[in-house]
């Protein structure tokens, strides 16, 4: 398939399902429209890249719909002076299109195989910093983070990312509730983060985050 029909694709992905939603924001909707997500996926998948589900990445993971990533990142109001984590970077998709909003990102992988991927899909990013480490940790050594943005499905955000979020720094995902995908903008003060809820999206299910299973008798 030729580069114009993947830019014609991604054309559609922008018209479709970003602006028909509340991917409001015309600097995100730009990133989206110029990052090739068909590089970011196994060449086998590149045909449904911008379709309106996950695609298979390996690993047994996906990269997470762009609408789920759209919105999240939409409503993250990611600045030029953010410092900026993404929990769950695959092949690193989401940190390129981050990477055309603000001067610093963090992408964690804890699939070494992934970061291998993303190494290679970002070579040329200099702004971008690849880790590899267990993604419901996080990376405190790059902390505090004015963003964190955990680019997939989770049943819970844990202690360990809450810490590293700056005082006033935003948080967004999308939580399980009772079986719903919520896409959830979380903001921090007084040492506490709280949520809010903006939308039910589906996504990718991001593995790391499950809930302890309650016994029982």
């Amino acid at each position: 398939m030729g580069q114009e029909n993947f830019k014609e694709m991604r054309k559609a992905m922008v018209v479709s399902q970003l602006r028909t939603t509340d991917v409001s924001d015309p600097r995100v909707i730009g990133a989206m429209a110029e990052v090739a997500r068909e590089d970011f996926v196994p060449s086998a998948n590149r045909s449904i890249a911008y379709s309106d589900r996950g695609v298979a990445i390996g690993e047994g993971r996906a990269l997470n719909t762009p609408l789920a990533t759209g919105l999240l990142i939409n409503a993250a109001n990611i600045r030029d002076d953010d410092n900026v984590m993404i929990v769950g970077a695959a092949s690193g998709y989401t940190a390129a299109v981050v990477s055309k909003l603000t001067e610093s990102v963090i992408a964690l992988e804890q699939s070494a195989k992934l970061v291998s991927k993303a190494q290679a899909n970002l070579a040329t990013e200099k702004n971008i910093s690849i880790e590899k480490g267990k993604l419901a940790d996080g990376f405190e050594k790059g902390g505090p983070y004015s963003v964190i943005l955990i680019d997939g499905i989770v049943e819970q955000v844990p202690d360990a990312l809450e810490a590293q979020l700056a005082e006033n720094g935003r948080l967004v995902a999308a939580i399980s509730d009772s079986g719903v995908s919520r896409l959830a903008l979380g903001r921090k003060a007084g040492g506490t983060v709280s949520y809010q809820f903006f939308a039910d999206c589906g996504g990718c299910v991001l593995p790391g985050f499950e809930k302890p299973k309650s016994f029982e008798f």
